[in-house]
């Protein structure tokens, strides 16, 4: 009797060990396979991220792209508004030789001063009927001006929907865990998974969203949107500080950019003899708050949303000839925004440039077809929040039993148990292998840049990682509860100084 029930007890702790044996293995796959989820679904985030960095970088050049069409735009009027003042210079030049011919005929050396001021006035004429060329040839330019400055608000708007596009397809990767082919890690690692917690991936969803400034963000303790011309600003900050040399201060000078044929008509070539030469020329393209020359040529400024883009080109021109010498200041400026702004000078001018719309015009919610708007990093001070950057979380779960005792003969029945009666101690049951087993993971998008850079988050730098991460008693317990799985939950939370 005893030897039997030795064989009996023997029989049952090797069942059991062939039963705990393939559940630690089943275990082992799961957890394999929700970190697998959760790390490949917090690439496909990070890499989401790095697209916003880039894209927003290319919407930032766009608007550089727009202040460069301006500064051209300026060069280009510039020369109708240098001829006028050769004009205005030759007309005081004119006044002056009249003033030295007033003691003719008493004095006959004055007299040869007449006929310098008739000649003075008739190179006026001819600088004013150059400025007259040069104006119709701007006039013919400014269409195709305004054409190119809505295009390149087009490409912004263009850009932003692609934003759009990629953030709707990583909201329902992170969902259901399976978009995108991310479905065939379960193939790989564990077949008899179940897929994504439905509840589990409205955290993710949750978390991705917040990363976003300006969408509705649900997160606990989460920061809320920033104003919106406060992102204005961000966006038009980065695009004024990133100009090249063209459109921020025009390079090497003047002499370098207008045409070698126009500087050598307006030095000398109209008036014959003299010289006109340029002095103090400077010039500037920027993305400003308002139409204004003062703002164009500023520095940054504290409330620059980005309203008005826009450039200005100014100098002096000094004439001499004869006996004549005179100076005057020339300007020309040109701005675009969503109602119609000013170009200078008005006589190379024509059409209104309301191409533009202005950064960040609208909300981010209402701006998927128009307003240039970006995607922006939601910054958080609060370091149980990791600043900010997201998490991603796994969680599914997998039959421990086959049910089936001729694929596992040591779970012995179907439902893998064994009951027995035990005199008056009535009757028990032993369970030869475990029914269900669970796998939560924690992955963490983070932004890091190469060597030994130190900044905070942004979407403006394509440097977003992942890996996977630890859980703190508070992220597990809230990943367990939205599971529904209440008791880990409970155990999760009340471990509070270890790292799961």
């Amino acid at each position: 009797m005893l030897a039997a029930l030795s064989l009996l007890l023997l029989g049952l702790m090797v069942a059991l060990s062939f039963g705990i044996s393939h559940a630690l293995r089943g275990k082992t796959r799961l957890q394999q396979h929700s970190d697998a989820m959760a790390y490949s679904m917090a690439t496909v985030q990070a890499r989401s991220l790095n697209y916003f960095a880039v894209s927003n970088r290319a919407i930032a050049a766009s608007f550089v792209a727009m202040n460069s069409l301006h500064a051209y735009m300026a060069a280009a009027s510039v020369t109708s508004s240098m001829l006028s003042q050769g004009k205005d210079n030759f007309e005081a030049i004119g006044i002056i030789e009249i003033v030295l011919c007033l003691p003719c005929p008493w004095t006959g050396s004055a007299c040869k001063h007449c006929k310098d001021a008739a000649e003075a006035f008739k190179i006026a004429k001819k600088f004013d009927k150059k400025r007259k060329e040069y104006d119709n040839e701007i006039k013919n330019v400014d269409p195709r001006f305004d054409n190119a400055v809505q295009a390149l608000d087009v490409m912004i708007d263009t850009i932003h929907r692609s934003q759009w596009s990629v953030f709707k397809d990583t909201v329902t990767l992170l969902q259901n865990g399976s978009a995108n082919g991310l479905g065939k890690l379960k193939d790989i690692n564990a077949k008899e998974a179940s897929s994504l917690n439905s509840a589990v991936g409205a955290l993710n969803a949750s978390e991705f969203t917040c990363v976003i400034d300006g969408m509705v963000c649900v997160g606990s303790g989460k920061p809320g949107n920033s104003p919106r011309p406060a992102r204005a600003r961000v966006m038009t900050e980065v695009a004024n500080a990133t100009r090249p040399e063209w459109p921020a201060t025009r390079g090497k000078g003047v002499l370098e950019y207008l045409h070698p044929q126009f500087m050598k008509d307006l030095m000398n070539g109209i008036q014959g003899s003299g010289v006109s030469f340029v002095t103090g020329h400077d010039g500037t393209a920027k993305t400003t708050q308002n139409a204004s020359t003062g703002e164009v040529e500023a520095g940054p400024s504290s409330d620059n949303q980005g309203k008005v883009t826009g450039a200005d080109e100014h100098g002096r021109l000094t004439s001499q000839w004869r006996h004549g010498l005179w100076t005057g200041r020339y300007e020309a400026s040109i701005f675009s925004d969503n109602s119609g702004n000013k170009h200078s000078p008005k006589s190379a001018h024509t059409g209104k440039h309301t191409k533009f719309e202005g950064v960040y015009a609208k909300d981010l919610l209402a701006c998927a077809v128009g307003g240039n708007c970006f995607m922006k990093f939601r910054s958080d001070p609060d370091p149980s929040h990791d600043f900010g950057q997201p998490h991603v979380y796994s969680y599914v779960t997998m039959k421990m039993r086959t049910g089936d005792v001729k694929k596992a003969p040591w779970e012995l029945n179907s439902k893998s148990e064994v009951k027995f009666t035990h005199g008056d101690q009535g009757t028990g049951k032993i369970s030869m292998a475990p029914d269900e087993g669970a796998a939560l993971s924690n992955a963490l998008v983070y932004y890091h840049r190469l060597g030994d850079w130190q900044e905070q988050p942004n979407m403006f730098n394509p440097f977003w990682r992942a890996k996977l991460h630890p859980f703190t008693s508070s992220q597990a317990a809230a990943v367990l509860t939205a599971a529904g799985n209440t008791d880990a939950a409970q155990v999760a939370a009340s471990a509070t100084d270890l790292p799961l």
